[in-house]
């Protein structure tokens, strides 16, 4: 019977796939790390106070991206390239979703309006992040080679989805309900249709390296897209609600280490 630890353990059991897997996901934390670190960069002089947080987001983020580079070097294996069609980052920049990578690389202060966008965005994909890496943690806390490191990172990206709901609803009590709301919502929207996409790209790829049937690949991919419409009819709305978090201020303070990986 498949289930998505079954699947994850094949993935984690072959050097290829491992190593694929791992690529994906460091190419796409040290892509938050530079996004993030240019964000901080740029706040507007009336928000300096975010300044640290999001710093502290990219930091984690690139922490994050020495700690899968790390578990290739563990097994002796090197990075691949990230075939395009699976990069999530570069998929929803595409898309508008977030701050263009051209203002990023400029000199030009943000506005209060281009702030929320950032926070919008990353509340999105911090839920996305937090919800898979639960599943990670849920099935293999305990393993011997990623356990560790699978612990890490989800509570980290516990800490960046409770930042971000945390500073939202501090703009939504200063008028920008409205803007957060918009936003919150394309935001969702765009999100999951990438993430429908880059799964299947993922599994397309993965099936190949573990020579799964065209059987199995097919039950796979449906479970992906039964997935997909159920975000679509209602599951985006887990996206775009906001609470503030039990553990206020979640991103104070520098970023934690990880001298065990990197």
């Amino acid at each position: 019977m498949l289930s998505a630890k079954r699947v994850f353990q094949e993935i984690l059991d072959d050097d290829r796939s491992f190593r694929l897997f791992c690529s994906i996901a460091a190419g796409g934390e040290a892509q938050g790390g530079w996004e993030n670190g240019r964000i901080a960069a740029l706040v507007p002089e009336g928000e300096q106070a975010l300044a640290p947080k999001i710093a502290r987001h990219g930091a984690d983020e690139d922490k994050h991206g020495r700690i899968f580079d790390a578990l290739l070097r563990k097994r002796g294996l090197r990075p691949v390239p990230v075939p395009p069609e699976t990069d999530y980052t570069m998929l929803l920049e595409r898309r508008g979703i977030g701050l263009a990578h051209d203002t990023l690389r400029g000199d030009e202060p943000l506005s209060v309006p281009d702030i929320i966008v950032y926070l919008a965005h990353s509340r999105v994909t911090e839920q996305r992040a937090a919800e898979q890496m639960h599943l990670l943690r849920r099935y293999f806390a305990d393993h011997p080679e990623i356990g560790k490191a699978v612990s890490m990172i989800s509570r980290d990206e516990d800490d960046h989805l409770a930042y971000t709901h945390e500073e939202l609803l501090r703009f939504a009590a200063s008028g920008y309900g409205r803007l957060i709301q918009r936003t919150l919502r394309a935001c969702a929207l765009a999100e999951i249709r990438v993430h429908r996409d880059v799964s299947l790209a993922v599994m397309a790829h993965m099936g190949r390296i573990l020579g799964w049937s065209r059987a199995r690949r097919a039950v796979l991919a449906a479970g992906v897209r039964v997935a997909y419409l159920y975000e679509r009819a209602a599951g985006w709305r887990r996206m775009v609600s906001l609470r503030m978090p039990e553990r206020r201020n979640p991103l104070g303070g520098p970023a934690t280490t990880a001298p065990e990986f990197a």
